[in-house]
C-alpha cells in the first residue's frame, strides 16, 4: 500500500478453531485451545507482507473463555508490542460481541494491554486500559481516518493529547505512515 501501510489480512478465528483442535463448534475453552489458535494466528502472520494489519475475526466464535482470551489476544498483543517482536503486525479485533467482552477486557486490564476492537454492529471502540489521552487521541483519528503529520497542533493540542499520542503510537493503535501522518486501523482493515 501507499505510504509502507500495511495490507490487512483476515484471520477467522472460528475455521482457525475447527482446523487446529478438530472441533466441530467455534467454542474457545482451555488454555491448549487458545494456544494452538495464538499459534496458527501466528502461522498465518509469518507468511504475509510487512507492515500487516491483522483483521483477527472472532464473529463465529460462540464461546471465548478467560484463559482463551488471554492466549489468542493478550499474549498475541504482547508478542508484537515487544521490542524483538517478530515482524511489524497490527492488530483489530473484529466481531466482538457481548459475550466476548467481559473475558478480553479482564486479560486486557490485567496485562494493561489496549486493543481496537469492532463490535458487531460494526463501530469500532478501544478495549483495555487506555488513558484518558490515549482514548482522545484515539477518538480523534478515528474519526479523522488520517490525520496528517501537518494538522497535530490543530488537532492534538494540549500536553494530555500529545501524551495520548505517543501512547496510541506506543500501543500499536493506529499506523504511523512514512510521512509522520496517523491513520486509524478501522480504515486500514477495510480497504
Amino acid at each position: 500500500m501507499a505510504d509502507g501501510r500495511p495490507d490487512p489480512i483476515r484471520i477467522d478465528v472460528g475455521a482457525l478453531v475447527q482446523r487446529s483442535v478438530a472441533s466441530l463448534y467455534a467454542h474457545l475453552v482451555t488454555r491448549p485451545t487458545g494456544r494452538a489458535v495464538r499459534l496458527a494466528i501466528e502461522t498465518q502472520l509469518a507468511e504475509a507482507g510487512e507492515p500487516t494489519v491483522s483483521l483477527v475475526d472472532l464473529t463465529e466464535v460462540t464461546i471465548l473463555d478467560f484463559s482463551c482470551a488471554d492466549e489468542v489476544v493478550a499474549k498475541l498483543l504482547q508478542r508484537f508490542l515487544a521490542s524483538d517482536r517478530p515482524r511489524n503486525a497490527f492488530f483489530v479485533f473484529r466481531g466482538v460481541q457481548v459475550r466476548h467482552r467481559d473475558p478480553m477486557q479482564a486479560v486486557l486490564e490485567r496485562q494493561g494491554l489496549v486493543a481496537v476492537a469492532q463490535r458487531d454492529d460494526g463501530e469500532f471502540e478501544l478495549l483495555g486500559p487506555a488513558t484518558r489521552g490515549e482514548h482522545d487521541a484515539w477518538s480523534r483519528v478515528e474519526r479523522a481516518g488520517r490525520v496528517a503529520r501537518t494538522d497535530f497542533e490543530s488537532h492534538f493540542d494540549g500536553s494530555g493529547l500529545r501524551e495520548g499520542v505517543a501512547g496510541i503510537l506506543h500501543r500499536r493503535l493506529v499506523f504511523e505512515t512514512s510521512a509522520g501522518d496517523l491513520v486509524a486501523l478501522s480504515r486500514l482493515v477495510h480497504h
